[in-house]
């Protein structure tokens, strides 16, 4: 009895700290929306009315434009190159044969262990010995890296989850390893490619410190946003650009997060039929 009381304490008190822990992640985030309707240049409370200027001072603000328009272009090119790599990484690393793509599988994972500081000042010293220097195609490359190792890791669980014997049909029926890729492979995976460009995108569209490292003359949002925070009367407006990109990147990674699972979902490996024998004697099959 006392052992069932002690579990059930156990439980209360998890059930606290999973509370407590997600307070102290997500309060602030709430805050900000809350603030963003604030009719006040002070995030403090008590709030002083329901305002939606700050929202409106987005519209024809030209250098918030020109940083929104450079972080969408290097958002598409780096989830391209990111969810190009992490496929081919991915598909080499299960069916490659090779432990040089089981090498290079991992190593395309280490950067998500690795600090960003460290990242970005390795990628800042990489550009300046070959030349780039800091620029958008600078960035571009920092942000593939970055995205890299979610991609591989959908693509590689996308691709784990598809029955081995389909490739092995398609195979022995005299298709190539490169038709079979195209074929068969890619379409049967593209929810989670779609699922890997899209939280590929929302990484590089978010990332700050590498581009902080980066960044020539042509600014991203996230460093945009940045430079704003010094002005003490840009904060609302900050808050409303902040409140929109949360609400964006919601929306982007449900929808990312809806397409895996389907995909995942579409790969389940059908019920195994189960003899039954009817009153003459005779086996029928059916589902269980």
């Amino acid at each position: 009895m006392s052992k069932g009381r002690r579990t059930q304490a156990d439980g209360g008190w998890l059930g606290v700290y999973v509370i407590a822990y997600l307070v102290f992640l997500y309060l602030p985030v709430l805050l900000i929306p809350l603030f963003s309707f604030n009719n006040s240049i002070q995030a403090a409370f008590p709030l002083q009315g329901f305002t939606l200027q700050w929202y409106a001072t987005l519209f024809g603000n030209s250098a918030l434009t020109g940083a929104l328009l450079n972080s969408l272009v290097i958002g598409v090119i780096a989830a391209t190159g990111a969810t190009l790599c992490g496929i081919t990484v991915s598909y080499m690393d299960l069916y490659g044969r090779s432990p040089l793509a089981v090498t290079i599988s991992g190593i395309a994972r280490l950067p998500i262990l690795i600090p960003g500081v460290i990242v970005g000042i390795s990628l800042l010293i990489l550009i300046n010995l070959i030349g780039l220097g800091p620029s958008r195609i600078a960035i571009v490359l920092g942000h593939i890296l970055v995205a890299l190792p979610t991609t591989v890791v959908i693509m590689r669980s996308r691709f784990a989850a598809i029955p081995k014997t389909i490739r092995e049909a398609a195979l022995d029926l005299g298709a190539s390893d490169w038709t079979t890729f195209r074929r068969v492979m890619l379409p049967l995976s593209l929810p989670a490619i779609v699922s890997a460009f899209m939280l590929a995108f929302l990484i590089s569209f978010d990332e700050f410190i590498v581009v902080f490292f980066l960044a020539g003359t042509e600014p991203t949002l996230p460093l945009y946003i940045w430079s704003q925070l010094r002005f003490p009367k840009s904060l609302p407006t900050v808050m409303a650009l902040g409140t929109s990109i949360l609400a964006v990147s919601f929306v982007i990674a449900a929808a990312a997060e809806i397409l895996r699972h389907r995909g995942l979902a579409a790969a389940a490996p059908a019920v195994p039929l189960q003899p039954k024998q009817t009153k003459r004697g005779e086996l029928q099959w059916h589902s269980t």
